[in-house]
């Protein structure tokens, strides 16, 4: 990498309720793991930052449409739908970014997450001097869309690991609109092969 580029690997939600056999199921959503877990072994041997974020609801969210939202009720907090799929392996040191924790959080972005004892995820970024972030996990056209979304409004270069994402498509074409919509927003969407390859690869 350039001296002056600081990348972090951000790995969105990638939890059993969000995985085939799940509440809340991504069709499909299963099969970012295996990029995932080569992206996030590369990143650990270049010295960068792996992050995974996690929804955490209480069984109360109003995001849940028991209690007046859009969703069926998953990953609550402390039940095994909200646990990291068992197949994803994070790197020693890697840091979980849990959001959504609020009876009225959403918990859509990474970026409204915190990290136990370190605060707001975008605080530890900016304290460990991180200006860009590739982003995979699920599911693209909700939170990995408006993670990306929030990275690029915090003047982080961002990249979308296109075979690393997996669409939900409640409404049909909404991962298509989801990565125009990114992609309208300066967000680089690549594949994996492109990703973290050589110290010095200009993806």
């Amino acid at each position: 990498m350039s001296e002056d580029r600081s990348p972090a690997l951000l790995i969105i939600d990638v939890q059993n309720d969000f995985c085939p056999g799940g509440a809340l199921a991504v069709p499909g959503g299963d099969r970012v793991i295996p990029v995932l877990n080569r992206l996030a072994a590369r990143a650990s041997a270049l010295g960068m930052p792996v992050y995974a974020s996690r929804d955490w609801h209480p069984a109360n969210s109003s995001h849940f449409a028991a209690n007046g939202g859009r969703w069926p009720i998953h990953c609550v907090a402390g039940t095994e739908g909200a646990r990291l799929h068992p197949e994803l392996q994070l790197p020693p040191g890697a840091l979980i970014v849990t959001k959504g924790s609020g009876t009225a959080d959403d918990g859509y972005s990474a970026f409204e997450g915190n990290i136990a004892g370190r605060g707001s995820l975008l605080a530890d970024l900016r304290a460990r001097g991180i200006d860009e972030v590739v982003i995979g996990g699920l599911a693209t056209d909700y939170c990995v869309k408006v993670s990306a979304l929030d990275a690029r409004r915090h003047g982080l270069r961002t990249t979308v690991v296109a075979d690393a994402i997996a669409t939900l498509d409640a409404t049909p074409g909404d991962g298509d609109r989801a990565l125009e919509e990114m992609k309208a927003a300066g967000i680089d969407v690549q594949p994996s092969d492109r990703i973290f390859e050589s110290e010095d690869a200009d993806y």
